[in-house]
């Protein structure tokens, strides 16, 4: 801008010398003076309560009682006390937990106490004395000047103080109790995650920190899943708060598709989202153990889905086969992906008995794997892996069945899946459940059932899905070569499109692999008979796949073994029948129901005839060996036509007397056929059918 002094016009910089054009002369020293007093003020009140108020008060009080020894002694023995209770009182307002709190309070108290005493002293021996001024002027700007140092740290910003350090948070956690707490710089990801690493203080503990987060999730209006609080393992004092203040996932999660087809078995399976916006990602056929998993929700609460996602990508993978069990809903799941399962069993009695066959399949497959020279299933190995998804398992086998199941499988290349409500003792044994090591636990409606499938150092971080079925597909899940770090994150599956999916399913055909024939072999006839028959690359069309095996009636010296027509099978059907019941007509009726020899067993000894029974027990022909076993081989193939599978020796009785033979001829022809492999004997009174004795093995 332009200015004229003396006459003349000079211009003069805006920036620089508009100050003191404007102040004019001695300006800018007044106001770097008054700045200065402006400073000082605050600090200046110290010194002139500490230099005015002590003489003022000593003076005044001798003046009143110093006159005589009676009185100075009385009211400095009063002022005393005063002084007492005055510190008393000083102590106990000026209360804090920190360190630099209780400094506060000791300086305060300490403060109050030293003038009081000053002044009862001053009051008998007069304030303008020795050594009364003495103690007045070096007490009162030691006094002034240790107020002045705590002024300069607070103004600071000094770190130990925890309320400013804390700020809002430190505000929270004040309100829910938790004011001990250190809290170290809170940092967030930009998508609605903030992580708080805290300093236990000392007399606390992790789980004094952990049950307060429900209140902390209230007072942050936050869902009470979305405050966990993990330990440090190496350090008990130091953890970490996760906070999630914003739900990325509540407008769902797109299905995310394989990145191709035709990958292995142990190749990561990207399933879903974390709250912090990572892929949800597991893979079970890669970790060190193969952790078989236990799946719980509520109805509602989004099993099925992820069901469907997971089962899905494996059906376009190569060296997989893929068997689900679901007697409750049936096709109404995964009817529209059912082409890509190469087992899929609705019916109660089916998967009852390939629960049943699966300990000979995981037999002959640890006998493989041991020629292989492999301690457990990898992809190298000839054998598929085998994923068995099984729905409310604690239908369909006992206890200590699935126990055995699950113990012997893991090492073997078949990954067990149950999926049910909840998995209490009364669903699910706690052997069972020790086994089922990996876990992916949806909504429930009881906080507490989240035990029965999460590990309690999830639970017991704030990691509990008690949301019911109002959050559809949110969960936490453990093992399966997941970060534990991420165990206590929520997570949301994707969302699948029935079209979409199956025709992904279709897409994955020609890289399906049949079962490896070692475990199809194994299986026997609850393989060989299955109802249903997915697509692989042996077969790409459903149209032109084998039809389920047919009845064979030709006995092996028979020749070639051929398909039946369906007026053969009529027949067939009807001499059966013919021969059954000449078979049973050949059984002697009782003809006293009080006789010694009523309801006998096949496996109870002959009675002796008594002396006062007319009719005497007499004993069926013995028919030659041949045609005995012929007879026995023909009733196990009737039962594998019919597919009934499992038998017990007393449903031979009929065959046993039709033959003319005893208990043992029976119990030896069993063991023969087992050991021939046309039978399974594994649990005490039952036989297993694992293959038709007329037809070649």
């Amino acid at each position: 801008m332009t200015t004229t002094t003396n006459g003349k016009k000079q211009q003069v910089n805006t920036t620089t010398d508009i100050v003191p054009v404007s102040v004019g002369k001695g300006g800018l020293f007044g106001q770097v003076v008054s700045h200065l007093v402006g400073k000082a003020v605050p600090y200046a009140a110290p010194w002139a309560g500490a230099y005015t108020l002590p003489p003022l008060a000593g003076f005044a009080t001798n003046t009143m009682w110093g006159d005589t020894a009676l009185e100075a002694g009385l009211a400095s023995a009063g002022l005393g006390l005063g002084g007492v209770a005055l510190a008393a009182v000083t102590w106990q307002v000026a209360g804090g937990n920190n360190k630099f709190r209780k400094f506060r309070r000791a300086q305060a108290t300490a403060s109050v106490a030293a003038g009081m005493g000053w002044l009862t002293c001053a009051t008998a021996a007069g304030p303008f004395g020795h050594p009364m001024m003495d103690l007045w002027l070096l007490g009162g700007g030691v006094f002034a000047a240790s107020w002045n140092i705590r002024q300069l740290m607070r103004n600071a910003h000094d770190e130990t103080e925890q309320v400013e350090e804390k700020g809002g948070f430190g505000k929270i956690a004040e309100a829910i109790g938790l004011e001990k707490l250190r809290v170290k710089s809170a940092k967030g990801n930009g998508k609605g995650m903030v992580t708080v690493p805290v300093e236990i203080p000392a007399g606390k503990t992790i789980e004094d920190v952990q049950a307060a987060m429900p209140k902390l999730a209230a007072a942050a209006h936050i869902p009470a899943s979305g405050a966990i609080v993990k330990s440090n393992p190496d350090d008990a004092a130091d953890a970490t708060l996760h906070l999630r203040v914003a739900d990325l996932l509540k407008d769902g999660v797109a299905f995310i598709p394989p990145i191709r087809l035709g990958m292995l078995p142990n190749e990561p399976l990207p399933l879903g989202l974390y709250a912090d916006g990572e892929d949800f990602i597991i893979n079970p056929f890669d970790a060190a153990i193969l952790q078989h998993l236990l799946v719980m929700g509520v109805t509602g609460a989004g099993k099925s889905e992820f069901a469907r996602g997971l089962l899905a990508h494996f059906m376009t993978r190569r060296k997989v086969s893929v068997m689900l069990i679901d007697c409750s809903k049936g096709r109404q799941s995964v009817g529209h992906i059912k082409h890509g399962l190469d087992v899929f069993i609705s019916d109660l009695r089916e998967a009852k008995q390939l629960l049943k066959a699966l300990p000979a399949a995981i037999k002959a497959r640890g006998d493989v794997l041991a020629d292989e020279g492999l301690d457990q299933w990898e992809p190298k190995s000839k054998l598929n892996a085998v994923v068995l998804w099984a729905e409310e398992a604690a239908d369909l086998a006992d206890f200590d069945e699935l126990d055995n199941i699950a113990r012997a499988a893991r090492s073997v290349g078949i990954w067990l899946v149950i999926s049910l409500q909840r998995a209490t003792w009364t669903n699910v044994s706690t052997d069972v459940r020790a086994n089922l090591q990996a876990a992916a636990c949806f909504g429930v409606d009881e906080a507490s059932d989240a035990g029965f499938c999460l590990p309690d150092s999830v639970t017991d971080a704030g990691a509990v899905p008690a949301w019911g079925s109002s959050r559809p597909g949110y969960a936490f899940a453990t093992g399966m070569g997941i970060d534990q770090d991420r165990w206590t994150m929520e997570w949301r599956s994707g969302l699948t499109d029935r079209r979409e999916l199956a025709d992904l399913v279709t897409a994955g055909t020609p890289y399906r692999d049949p079962l490896d024939d070692t475990t199809a072999n194994a299986l026997g006839l609850v393989y060989a008979n299955r109802t249903h028959r997915g697509t692989n690359r042996v077969n790409t069309d459903v149209s032109e796949l084998p039809p389920i095996a047919q009845p064979r009636r030709e006995l092996p010296e028979a020749g070639p073994v051929q398909e039946l027509t369906a007026d053969q099978e009529d027949a067939m059907a009807m001499e059966i029948e013919d021969a059954y019941d000449e078979v049973m007509g050949m059984i002697p009726a009782d003809p006293e129901p009080d006789a010694p020899y009523a309801n006998l067993d096949i496996d109870d000894p002959m009675p002796e005839d008594a002396e006062d029974v007319e009719m005497a027990f007499t004993q069926q022909e013995k028919l030659p060996t041949e045609e005995a076993r012929r007879l026995l081989a023909e009733q196990i193939h009737q039962w594998a036509e019919g597919n009934q599978l499992t038998f017990s020796p007393a449903e031979c009785t009929p065959v046993t007397v039709a033959a003319g033979r005893k208990r043992a001829w029976l119990q030896g022809e069993l063991a023969r056929l087992v050991k021939e492999g046309v039978l399974r004997n594994e649990r005490h009174g039952e036989y297993d059918i694992v293959r038709s004795p007329l037809v070649p093995a």
